[in-house]
């Protein structure tokens, strides 16, 4: 029954995009709630199936081995279940993440509250719009760069959950989903600050008409896009479109592509002809401090772990949330 709800589940996390390939297909997915990654694994795909790539033969069935999701659960949940290889994250380059993000601030255009860092978002004078970790991936990252953001300075777990405590509990706004958060902070005109993915910057300032500004703090963490092969794929000798299309991702070509649609990407290169896009920034892995998402999840953001813990919705958080449900 478990195993039942979970592979239904997983529909709503992950949609595959395909994109022409002559007679075939080639298969690229959705990562999260992130229109940037739907936009780049398009686009990859039909680059993709221009190359001069000779594969004899590939069924309909091989074409549609690839698949990604937003978060290493996902795909450390197939491979319990047997679905994708067990050692799927050492099949690729960077942990099987072709590309990443990671968590920036949006402050209003002069930046008026000077917020400079985590610590600037739990300042009494700083009214912040931030998503529930509990309901969405953007929440989630949110929580772990500032826990993290306290860990990386010196503090104890202790001292990070004081920190993630006070700014929930201080949040202006604590939006049960992404688009909640946006709709708050650039069109309703909440709070000073939004907490939000760097690929979905350039979406958020086209709401707000481009009066916004991004922060970058001293250090956040790593949102890495994962991918990974059918496990009964990746066991052959001749994987085939399958491997090729997810080795693609890693060139140069894709790379562009992925910085084009503001995902970072891995390549050193690609990434210093995008410097003026993506600014340095110290980046730690979700491993370094909670282990693995599923970890995390199962610690801080399940009912009865650590984020319901330490926080407690106010009432005028839960007025603020029904009024941007109502105006949007």
């Amino acid at each position: 029954m478990t195993q039942r709800v979970w592979l239904k589940g997983l529909a709503g996390v992950a949609a595959l995009l395909l994109s022409s390939w002559g007679g075939a297909q080639v298969v690229g997915s959705v990562n999260g709630s992130a229109a940037a990654a739907r936009a780049f694994y398009s686009d990859a795909g039909v680059a993709f199936a221009r190359r001069d790539v000779r594969l004899a033969g590939p069924s309909q069935a091989e074409l549609s081995q690839g698949i990604s999701f937003s978060t290493t659960t996902n795909l450390q949940k197939l491979a319990e279940l047997g679905v994708v290889a067990a050692n799927w994250e050492q099949q690729f380059p960077h942990d099987a993440a072709p590309t990443l993000s990671t968590v920036v601030f949006l402050v209003r255009q002069g930046d008026p509250r000077a917020v400079r860092d985590w610590s600037d978002l739990v300042r009494q004078d700083v009214g912040v719009v931030i998503a529930n970790p509990k309901s969405c991936n953007n929440g989630r990252y949110a929580y772990m760069g500032a826990w993290g953001s306290v860990r990386e300075n010196g503090g104890s777990d202790a001292q990070a959950a004081d920190f993630v405590g006070t700014l929930y509990r201080q949040a202006a706004v604590v939006a049960k989903v992404e688009r909640e958060a946006v709709n708050a902070f650039a069109r309703a005109g909440m709070g000073d600050v939004l907490v939000a993915f760097e690929s979905d910057v350039p979406a958020i300032e086209q709401v707000a008409g481009g009066a916004l500004e991004v922060v970058y703090p001293s250090v956040s963490v790593a949102a890495e896009n994962t991918v990974a092969m059918a496990a009964h794929v990746a066991g052959t000798a001749l994987p085939g479109v399958t491997r090729a299309w997810l080795e693609y991702l890693y060139t140069d070509e894709a790379q562009e592509i992925a910085a084009r649609h503001h995902l970072r990407p891995r390549s050193a290169a690609v990434l210093a002809r995008h410097a003026d896009q993506f600014k340095p920034i110290e980046m730690f892995g979700v491993a370094k401090y909670f282990g693995s998402l599923e970890r995390a999840q199962k610690l801080h953001f399940a009912n009865g772990g650590e984020f319901d813990r330490i926080y407690r919705p106010t009432p005028a958080q839960l007025a603020a949330g029904e009024q941007v449900r109502a105006a949007f």
